[in-house]
């Protein structure tokens, strides 16, 4: 009797949330903590069926693909289906499993056929929760056992539960089931006495673990209206049922009778089934759409003398009241000396502006001439000089020497031969040589791969056509690491090899495990 009032009482002690939406427009009817991070349970089998489903549709694998059963789904705590390690049971079992009884052994399974194993599973699976707008939701596994940072909230649990009903409308009436059919035997729904008591409910999941309490996502419709309600922390199954059933007859008298139906758009997984992050909010961003060009440095010379002026007045401003006047006309010159040669020169004259002459050498400097590099005339640089005087007579000197620095534009350099050739007649310079005419290369196939040397192989067959075949099947189940590989047939003595090629041994080994957790037959094929 004590070890009752103990559990019950640690039931009780969840905290409380829920959500009630009108599923037809999306719109809040009833919140309370909405946004309190808690533990979902086996509302996490939710997302691992979301998953799941949409794996099936994009033939990562079929319904019909025997599983086989690993140590660590066998081990899961019940709820269970009570698999065996080493068995086999087809994936469309392994889901009704999940669905109705909600049995932990198979969410494992599933998780392990689809991703190769439950962690990696569950980072998908919260990939996808970002990429449907769940952005308080973290997944650790894939059957919703207490875990350290396992966490949803009831909006985000409501936002999934109307996602399954809209984006998987072909395999939404599973939750409706009172009794299925997995593995020759018969499991009987969790939620069958509020599908059996409720008017219109249909479904969708349950779930309890002490820390979470008692907690169901509940659906019904009645004439045109549909009502998502989610509740977290009940004290018990009659509890739980008994109040969602209150917040399914508030959100009908809530909602009104004619709405605008609108369903929610569903993301392309695509790059989430490869292992790609998805942004808060559920944007998934491929490619900039467009990037700003860059402001365009100015190109008078007016305004690039005269930053040179106020940078030379800010360094004339503080020079000490110790510093006699022809010492600081010194500094001065020399400042703007190598203001004017970093702003205006390129980089290796304004190198050879020194940081410190001795005392009269910046008059020397002011008063060189330009070297004209024996081509053309100073040019640019005269240009400036005259620019710097008539819009600030103060640095007319700096200018000068700027311009004893400044090297004139010369024409570009011819371009370089096609071909160049060293005579052989004794000569010393290059012999230039006609440009030829290439040959003209047929690529026949463009390889993807990534120039690997390791491949994998699918096995041998008795014809091409059947090498061929399961080569195609494979590598639509199997797309994620398989994208890239290159399909290759090689004939021999036993037959037809199905063969990957191409691929770096790492991802040859992931495939093989891959392959091998959904029972087909696959070789590593080293270099």
């Amino acid at each position: 009797m004590i070890c009752v009032v103990l559990a019950a009482g640690a039931a009780s002690a969840a905290p409380y949330a829920a959500m009630v939406i009108d599923a037809r427009s999306g719109e809040v009817l009833h919140s309370r903590n909405a946004d309190t991070r808690l533990h979902p349970a086996s509302l996490t089998k939710m997302m691992t069926l979301y998953v799941v489903f949409d794996a099936v549709e994009r033939g990562e694998i079929s319904l019909d693909t025997p599983v086989r059963v690993s140590r660590n789904a066998a081990s899961k705590p019940p709820s269970k289906l009570y698999l065996k390690e080493g068995q086999r049971i087809q994936l469309r079992y392994l889901i009704r499993a999940s669905a109705v009884k909600s049995a932990n052994d198979a969410a494992a399974a599933l998780a392990e056929a689809i991703s190769g194993s439950e962690a990696a599973f569950a980072e998908r699976m919260t990939r996808t929760a970002r990429a449907l707008g769940m952005n308080d939701t973290t997944f650790k596994n894939a059957h919703g056992l207490t875990q350290s940072g396992h966490l949803s909230t009831a909006r985000d649990m409501t936002t999934l539960g109307r996602a399954l009903f809209f984006h998987f409308p072909d395999y939404y009436h599973l939750f409706s089931r009172r009794s299925a059919e997995a593995a020759g035997k018969t499991v009987y729904n969790t939620n069958r006495k509020l599908l059996a008591a409720y008017k219109g409910a249909d479904g969708i999941k349950t779930g309890y673990t002490r820390a979470a309490g008692f907690n169901l996502v509940a659906s019904a419709e009645r004439g045109n209206k549909r009502i998502i309600a989610t509740m977290f922390g009940g004290s018990s199954g009659a509890a739980r049922n008994a109040r969602v059933a209150e917040l399914l007859d508030m959100g009908f008298q809530r909602a009104p009778t004619r709405v605008a139906m609108n369903p929610p758009s569903r993301p392309n997984l695509t790059m989430i089934a490869r292992g790609n992050p998805v942004r808060s909010g559920g944007s998934l961003q491929l490619a900039v759409a467009s990037s700003d060009r860059p402001v365009p440095r100015p190109v008078r010379a007016e305004a690039v003398i005269a930053a040179v002026a106020a940078s030379v007045s800010e360094k004339l401003g503080a020079q000490t009241d110790g510093q006699s006047a022809g010492v600081a006309a010194s500094t001065a010159a020399l400042s703007t000396d190598a203001i004017v040669a970093q702003a205006l020169l390129p980089d290796a004259a304004a190198q050879a502006v020194p940081d410190a002459l001795p005392e009269g050498v910046a008059g020397d400097a002011a008063t060189a001439p330009a070297d004209t590099g024996g081509t053309g005339a100073p040019g640019a640089g005269v240009e400036l000089a005259s620019a710097a005087a008539a819009s600030a007579p103060g640095i007319a000197a700096a200018t000068a020497t700027a311009t004893a620095f400044a090297t004139p534009v010369s024409p570009a350099p011819p371009p370089r031969p096609a071909v160049i050739t060293f005579s052989s007649k004794g000569g010393s310079g290059p012999e230039i040589m006609p440009e030829q005419r290439p040959e003209t290369v047929v690529v026949a196939q463009v390889s993807t791969s990534d120039g690997g040397n390791w491949g994998i192989s699918v096995g041998t067959y008795a014809s091409r056509y059947e090498a061929e075949r399961i080569l195609l099947r494979t590598a639509l189940i199997e797309i994620d690491t398989l994208d890239t590989a290159l399909r290759k047939v090689v004939h021999s003595q036993r037959g037809f090899s199905a063969q990957f090629t191409g691929m770096d041994e790492r991802s040859a080994a992931l495939a093989c495990q891959r392959l091998s957790a959904r029972q087909q037959r696959c070789e590593t094929v080293g270099p």
